[in-house]
């Protein structure tokens, strides 16, 4: 498990709050990458779109109908704050994938800071919006009156336990996947399944391609979902 070690960059094993470590050092390559495609790769804004501003203008109108879709269209004025939460979740996953990098995203201090900031935005955006109306979301008005005080529980319960579920479940797929390759990987010495060890990180990389971009998915349509209750408490 040395790959998810956090190390000081410059050597000695103190590590405080102010010191550069491979984390650091990787969540800025991921801002740097992200600022790459869509200041340099968009510069031109030909009309004949260039790779790099094809897969820019696909990743904004993807996130953009996501945003739309889910939360409806008031929730477009959030879209920076969200387009910016999937480009950098989705760069760190696949920044992850380069051999000998360090994957940001399977610390769960890191995806525990991404989700509480989506919990404390909505959650205050929410009073600000409704004032104390925002409390209907817990109030459930289609159940009958008798239940309704046991769900209200079980609501604020549910509603407290999206920033726990929002970063286990990002971090803990990144991590579990890149555990299963290395496991993988340390069958490849041994020369007599050393060819099904190849065929077995092959697919299991492949799977982490295809896992990467699902995660960062799934983070960004969750938190959509969690903008809707705060624009919409009484649906």
């Amino acid at each position: 498990m040395d790959q998810f070690i956090v190390k000081p960059l410059f050597g000695g094993d103190a590590i405080h709050w102010y010191t550069p470590t491979n984390v650091t050092l990787w969540m800025a390559l991921t801002v740097a990458a992200v600022a790459l495609m869509f200041v340099a790769g968009t510069r031109g804004r030909a009309i004949v779109p260039s790779r790099s501003q094809s897969v820019a203008e696909l990743a904004y109108g993807f996130v953009h109908k996501m945003v739309e879709d889910v939360a409806g269209k008031d929730a477009l004025r959030y879209f920076p704050h969200i387009f910016t939460l999937f480009l950098f979740i989705v760069f760190a996953n696949f920044l992850g994938l380069v051999p000998m990098s360090f994957t940001t995203t399977s610390h769960i201090a890191v995806t525990a800071l991404l989700a509480l900031a989506v919990f404390l935005s909505v959650t205050i955006l929410g009073f600000v919006r409704h004032g104390v109306q925002f409390l209907e979301l817990f109030w459930v008005k289609a159940a009958p009156l008798p239940i309704r005080p046991i769900l209200a529980v079980i609501e604020v319960i549910s509603y407290f336990a999206r920033p726990i579920s929002h970063s286990i479940r990002l971090a803990g797929n990144m991590m579990a996947g890149h555990a299963v390759i290395k496991v993988f990987a340390g069958f490849a010495a041994l020369a007599a399944i050393s060819p099904f060890s190849v065929l077995a990180v092959t697919a299991m990389y492949g799977l982490e391609v295809l896992v990467s971009f699902i995660q960062a998915y799934v983070f960004t349509i969750l938190t959509c979902v969690y903008l809707k209750d705060a624009l919409h408490p009484h649906h």
